[in-house]
Formats: structure tokens, C-alpha cells, sequence
């Protein structure tokens, strides 16, 4: 292992990536329901089914039907997310300590960004990178069960299965408001339980990026539900790290010197890609 004392380059060790990574799947409600696949740095070719083969009855010693599934590819890009985050310098004393803080602070930072991204909310980092900016949106308005019910079979029509739910925290707000008209709530069992564990059958996970606030004619955008096994996301190694302690940092007004303060900068990158048929996906709104 590096002498991170007197290098502004490490590796971090595998099981230390490896926990990261975990961390980051566990805190993307995205990628907790998107199927994950090994993505090589040149990218990954992606076969998408676009239609089912089709059987059929046949009598004994008829010709037996030829069907195949029709497919498209899309390419599978890797993209760079980055953070940077500022520590004491007294952690670099102890390795351990350093990589305990760099598991609790970086796997948020970076399934933030990963969600907001693929729900619209931030801008995708390239046209290789599928987002649920234009699938359809079913607005909750005053009956929230409906637009649930309209999303299902919005994505039952375009020859998918609701499988699952990623919402913002304000999203699990509005679902918790929806009672039936016995003012009983909908979604949970009874007030003392607050989460909301299944919809319609499916999974739940809650991500707080991925909620956005509405902006001007656009509603606020509280969740996305679809058809999980039609999207699929991908990483290149590990979590790749750098740490300087003579940079000087620029976030927002404020300047950091690092050596002034006795602080060290940690900066933190993974590559990752993102596609799906968003045909088979629709947005939860305001």
C-alpha cells in the first residue's frame, strides 16, 4: 500500500473500492433496481429487445413457426464522476481512519449525482448516456393512486412490467398523504410503520436526488417507475483516488488553502454508463 504521507497518488485497496462501490449501489435507488453489467473502458454494445419472439399451436407433423426476437444496439459509455472532498490533515497519521471517513462521506456524494442524472433532473455528461428526461409523466394531482395505476399501464402498453419505484423523499411524502375515503392511508399499513416498502406489488427506494422542484410550467418530478430488467448500468474499476495537500480550492465564495489549513484534499472518480428503453419507464409528478 502507498505511503499516502509522501505521494499525492493511491490505489486504494480492493476491498476498501469494493465497499465504496458497494455503498454507492446501495445509496442510488437507480442502481439498486437497474441490472448492473461489467463495462470495459472502450464502452459495451448493448442489445436492446425491441420485440418478442412469438409461439404458436401447431398440429402433429405441421412446420413449427420461426420467430425471433427483433433487436437493436446502443452503445454503453463510460463517463467520469468526480468529487472532491477536504479532510484534516491528522487523518493521513492513520490509513484506516482515512479510508473509514472515505466510506462514509463519498458513496452519497456520488449515487446523488448518478440519480439525479438519470431521472432529468441534471444534465447527462454525453448523448451515450440515457436519461428519463422525456418519458411519459403521470401527474399525482389530486388522485395519486390513478396516476399509479396509469403509469402501469403505460408501461404495460409498450410490452413492459412495473417492476419497481425510485422516488425523492418529498415523492414518498405525497404517497404517504394518499388515504382512501375513510382518510385510512394507501400505501402503508398503519401510521406507525412510515415506510413504503411495495407499490402496486413492486419495490421502493428512495433517493432524496432524485426529486425535483417544479420551474415555471414544468411540475415538480417526484419519482420514476418502470420496467427495471430494461435498464442496465455499468462501471470501470474501482473508485480511483488522489490526495494533495498543497491545492488550493475554489467552492463557491470560498477559498480553501490546504497547506494554510492543514488539510488535505481527497479527490474521488468513478466511470460509469446508463441505458435503458425509456419507452418502458414514466415519471412520477407533481
Amino acid at each position: 500500500m502507498a505511503d499516502i504521507n509522501r505521494t499525492t497518488t493511491i490505489t486504494l485497496p480492493s476491498e476498501i473500492s469494493s465497499e465504496i462501490i458497494a455503498d454507492v449501489q446501495q445509496e442510488s435507488a437507480i442502481m439498486r433496481l437497474a441490472r448492473r453489467v461489467e463495462l470495459p473502458g472502450r464502452g459495451l454494445t448493448i442489445p436492446v429487445i425491441t420485440g418478442d419472439p412469438q409461439a404458436a399451436w401447431v398440429a402433429e407433423t405441421a412446420a413449427k413457426p420461426v420467430s425471433n426476437s427483433t433487436l437493436e444496439t446502443k452503445l454503453m459509455q463510460a463517463y467520469k464522476i468526480a468529487v472532491i472532498e477536504t479532510v484534516s490533515r491528522e487523518f493521513t497519521r492513520d490509513a484506516a481512519a482515512l479510508y473509514d471517513e472515505l466510506i462514509r462521506r463519498l458513496p452519497a456524494a456520488l449515487a446523488s449525482v448518478f440519480d439525479s442524472t438519470v431521472i432529468g433532473n441534471t444534465q447527462a455528461p454525453g448523448a451515450n448516456f440515457d436519461t428519463f428526461a422525456s418519458a411519459t409523466a403521470q401527474s399525482f394531482g389530486t388522485d395519486v393512486y390513478a396516476a399509479l395505476v396509469a403509469a402501469n399501464t403505460d408501461v404495460a402498453n409498450h410490452g413492459g412490467v412495473l417492476n419497481g419505484f425510485a422516488i425523492g423523499a418529498q415523492g414518498r411524502g405525497a404517497l404517504l398523504s394518499a388515504v382512501d375515503g375513510d382518510r385510512r392511508p394507501l400505501f402503508i399499513n398503519n401510521v406507525s410503520e412510515g415506510a413504503i416498502p411495495r407499490i402496486l406489488g413492486a419495490p421502493v427506494y428512495v433517493n432524496k436526488a432524485l426529486y425535483k422542484a417544479a420551474s415555471g410550467s414544468d411540475p415538480a418530478v417526484y419519482g420514476i417507475a418502470g420496467d427495471w430488467t430494461s435498464a442496465l448500468y455499468g462501471t470501470v474499476e474501482g473508485v480511483q483516488i488522489r490526495i494533495s495537500d498543497q491545492a488550493t480550492l475554489t467552492s463557491g465564495q470560498t477559498t480553501i488553502n490546504l497547506f494554510q489549513q492543514n488539510m488535505i484534499a481527497v479527490l474521488a472518480e468513478i466511470e460509469v454508463g446508463f441505458r435503458a428503453d425509456v419507452d418502458k419507464f414514466n415519471l412520477l409528478t407533481a
